[in-house]
Order: structure tokens, then sequence, then C-alpha cells
């Protein structure tokens, strides 16, 4: 447990935590109030063009991509959702079978190798981009990438401190740290898709609002695991929150359409 040498910087910690934590709650409950973003005035994008229609090939091509995302996301999802379901039952399954306490960092582990293995089928050893090219050339494939390196990080520390390897007081910083880090870098999420597709800007927009979505429970839960490691009167509150977001986000996750 994170003990913090000077009360009164532990005092600000969990002010600030717990006023993110709440704010991230907000965000949650009005997503759809966020910014939203011009399509007209973004580069290479003028809707003043009129739609032509998809030939053949287009077509089965944008619904190859749209089936092989939503399968990502659903993976990914359900892997979360076993996760927090673990942490949940952990005190009382680990009990009968300790090595429960190790099945949900290897979630973590499963869906960041799947992520970084699977998330952009165009590279090898699916298809014929090299993974340096793609992440170079293509913005959606880094993000894909940075995101299966940040879970696999989290599955790593998580995992060795279940193992006892790891004590430093300030490795209890890391999960709220780089989760909070990660949710944030959804709200920048590019997603590459054919605009000239027919319904294109609702299509987008619709993506977009999933991922506020999936930003603002993430935040919740990267916040609500940094207090469940503080000492502060709603710990078991918070020990028991996070891993609930954790499944909140593992259904957003597992019910993601295009």
């Amino acid at each position: 447990m994170l003990a913090l040498p000077d009360a009164r910087i532990s005092q600000i910690l969990k002010s600030v935590m717990m006023s993110m934590f709440f704010a991230s709650l907000l965000l949650l409950i009005t997503p759809s109030a966020w910014p939203q973003h011009d399509m007209d005035n973004m580069p290479g994008i003028n809707m003043s063009v009129p739609t032509l229609p998809e030939d053949p090939a287009q077509a089965a091509k944008r619904l190859a991509d749209k089936q092989e995302s939503e399968f990502n996301h659903h993976i990914a999802g359900l892997l979360v959702i076993f996760a927090g379901i673990f942490i949940l039952g952990e005190s009382h399954l680990a009990k009968r079978w300790p090595v429960v306490r190790y099945a949900w960092p290897m979630c973590f582990f499963a869906a960041g190798l799947f992520v970084l293995v699977y998330s952009d089928t165009e590279i090898w050893p699916f298809g014929p981009q090299t993974p340096w090219y793609a992440i170079t050339h293509n913005a959606e494939d880094l993000q894909h990438k940075i995101f299966s390196i940040i879970l696999l990080a989290l599955a790593y520390v998580e995992f060795q401190r279940v193992r006892g390897r790891l004590k430093w007081p300030w490795i209890a910083w890391f999960f709220p740290i780089v989760g909070a880090a990660g949710a944030t870098l959804l709200l920048f999420h590019v997603h590459s898709g054919n605009m000239q597709a027919p319904h294109a800007m609702e299509t987008m927009e619709h993506i977009q609002r999933q991922h506020r979505w999936f930003a603002s429970v993430g935040l919740g839960v990267a916040l609500a695991n940094g207090l469940a490691e503080t000492r502060l009167k709603w710990q078991k509150f918070f020990s028991k929150a996070w891993p609930a977001l954790l499944i909140v986000l593992g259904l957003l996750l597992a019910r993601y359409t295009e």
C-alpha cells in the first residue's frame, strides 16, 4: 500500500486524485457534450464534393475493414471484462486457487499481445507492410501499437507486483499514471476511413463518440485505481470501483460498432 512520507503532500495528492476522479465521472455522464470535430475543416476532407457510388471492390474492402475493427474491439473488451471479474472475485477465489491472483494481469497481457499482433492485418505477418513502414506512415497503426505497449507494460508491472518483485512505494502510481495517459490518447485516436463512402460523416461521428466513452471510463478506471492505493476514508470503495469501471469499459468495447 502506498505510504507517502509527508502527510501534507499525501493529503494534496488525495484531493487531486478525488477531484480528477469525480471530474471523469462528470465526463462519463455527459460525453455527448464534448467538443465536436468540424469535418469540413479537417485536412484532406471536402464535404462539398458529391459522394460517388462505391464500386463492389471498395464496398467489400470497407466491409472487411469494418468487421475486422469491430472484432478487435470485441476481443479486447472480453479480456478487459474478465480482468475486472477476476479482480472483484480475487479475495474469494484466491483462497482456494492462489493462482487466480495472476489472472487479471494475464488478461491484460493477452489483450496487449492481441492488439500488437492482430490490430492491423496489413502489417506482416498477415499483410505485405513491414511494422516499421506501417508505424511511420499510418498514425492509426502507430496508435494501436502504443495501446498494445501500454497494456503489456501494465500487465508486466502488475504481474511482478503480485509476485512481490516490485516493492518500491512509487510503483503503485504506475497503473493510474500510464492508464490515464492511455485514456487521454483515446481522445486523439485516428480512425482512417473513406470519407466518400455512404454515411461517412455519421459513421465517423459514431466512432468518435464511442471513443469519448472509452476515454472517460478509462480515466475513471485509472484514477479509481490510484485512490484504491492511497490511504483514505473511501479506500475500500475505490478498490471495488476501479474493477467495476473496468468491466464497464470492457462492455463498451464489446459492444463497439462502426
